[in-house]
């Protein structure tokens, strides 16, 4: 495989469980963030995570020591120059995105590869941030990322048919099962979850049933793992809200409507689990 070295942009949730990926791969990772509290964050949390897997006997000790000795942090963006691959996990926001891609398209040499995880914003549109539109493609890859197989493929309109092979054997070599998908709003996966967990939302908000019973309900009945509404919280509830706008402008589809309870809840600072608090207390 031709791609040996990531960098991954922002250290949070999405982006450390794609460097422990990449690390446990045999890559050479170099984690960015823009503090280094958040970088150390990052690196702290694999380390947690790691040591899961060792005790559930899928990694060793020295697995655990050969993957973090594949990871460096960094809170400068210059210090991702020379690698093969940059993947930008940085928060669900449009302009913060494109920014990061023209700056990236800049910094990064020319024959890197630029991926985004975004969750649901055009990949067309991230590519035409940068010089190079026909090296830019989607990795949009699943929460908990150590534990997802899916990583969802999504070429922009640009995308080269070279690139998008290198991604997909790139996808397979960390152990995870690429799916091809066309930019479009919130692409396959979160064009038929995000609606499902809105509708959730506008159940619990109308007070129909108490977010453990509208979770147990799609459980029992539908034999999900996890209830929307716990889902909800996990993807993180800001993140939720982004996507279903983005649903909702892109396809100016009165069923894609945010409940109202996503603006609420964010402006109350009730994020998820990543805050303590969602639909479910996570704080006491």
């Amino acid at each position: 495989m031709s791609i040996k070295t990531v960098g991954v942009v922002g250290a949070g949730t999405m982006g450390n469980g794609i460097v422990q990926v990449c690390a446990v791969a045999g890559l050479t990772v170099i984690m960015q963030d823009i503090a280094e509290d958040a970088v150390q964050r990052g690196l702290d949390t694999i380390s947690t995570s790691l040591d899961r897997l060792i005790k559930k006997e899928k990694i060793s000790a020295d697995d655990k020591a050969a993957a973090l000795a594949n990871i460096q942090t960094t809170t400068t963006m210059d210090d991702l120059k020379d690698l093969d691959i940059v993947i930008e996990a940085a928060t669900e926001n449009e302009a913060l995105k494109l920014r990061i891609f023209e700056q990236l398209d800049k910094i990064c040499k020319p024959s890197a590869l630029l991926a985004s995880n975004t969750s649901s914003i055009s990949l067309t549109k991230i590519a035409g941030a940068t010089q190079r539109p026909e090296q830019v493609v989607g990795m949009h890859f699943m929460n908990p990322v150590p534990m997802m197989a899916l990583v969802e493929v999504i070429r922009a309109l640009q995308t080269s048919d070279a690139v998008y092979q290198q991604i997909h054997k790139l996808s397979e070599f960390i152990g995870k099962v690429p799916v091809e998908a066309k930019d479009s709003p919130g692409f396959v996966a979160n064009r038929i979850l995000i609606p499902m967990i809105n509708e959730a939302a506008y159940v619990y908000y109308e007070g129909l049933a108490s977010a453990e019973g509208i979770d147990e309900i799609m459980k029992l009945g539908m034999a999900h793992p996890m209830g929307p509404l716990m889902l909800a919280d996990l993807i993180g509830l800001d993140t939720c809200y982004s996507v279903i706008k983005v649903l909702h402008d892109g396809f100016g589809d009165s069923k894609y409507r945010p409940c109202p309870i996503w603006q609420q809840m964010v402006d109350a600072g009730y994020l998820g689990r990543k805050s303590g608090r969602g639909f479910y207390r996570y704080d006491q």
